[in-house]
C-alpha cells in the first residue's frame, strides 16, 4: 500500500472542520451524532481522509457506545494501532494505514469472534452501500 502524506495546509483545504479535527488533530466527535452509528445497510466504511476501505458491515456491531464499532478491520494491513497515553488513560488509537488519519480506539470488550470493540468516529468514515 502506497502511503499518502500531504501537510497540514493540504489535509485543512481537503477535509471539513470537524474532519480534519478528528482525522489529523486526533479530536473526538459527540457520541450518538454520526448517522453511521446506526447504519444497517450491507456495504464498506472507508477513511474519509484517503478512501481506503477499512470495515465491513458485516463487522459492524451495536456496542451502546454511541459510536459505529467493530470487532475487526477489512484486513489487518488496514489500520494501524498505536499506544495513546492523552487524558491520563492508556488506550489503544486506530489510525488508517494509509494515510495515518486518526479514527478511534480498540478495546478489548467486543464480541466474538475476536474480542475487540473497534470503536470509530463516524466522520473519520465514508459508507459506500454495495
Amino acid at each position: 500500500m502506497d502511503k499518502i502524506e500531504k501537510t497540514e495546509s493540504e489535509w485543512q483545504a481537503e477535509l471539513s472542520p470537524e474532519e480534519y479535527k478528528v482525522l489529523r488533530r486526533h479530536g473526538t466527535e459527540r457520541a450518538f451524532t454520526s448517522p453511521l452509528n446506526v447504519e444497517k445497510r450491507d456495504g464498506v466504511y472507508h477513511c474519509a481522509g484517503c478512501g481506503e476501505p477499512l470495515f465491513t458491515s458485516s463487522a459492524k456491531f451495536e456496542s451502546g457506545t454511541g459510536w459505529p464499532s467493530f470487532f475487526q478491520p477489512i484486513s489487518s494491513e488496514a489500520v494501524e494501532e498505536h499506544e495513546d497515553r492523552s487524558f491520563l488513560m492508556r488506550r489503544t488509537e486506530v489510525r488508517c494505514a494509509r494515510c495515518g488519519g486518526h479514527l478511534g480506539h480498540v478495546f478489548p470488550d467486543g464480541p466474538q469472534p475476536t474480542g475487540q470493540r473497534y470503536c470509530m468516529n463516524g466522520v473519520a468514515l465514508d459508507f459506500e452501500e454495495k
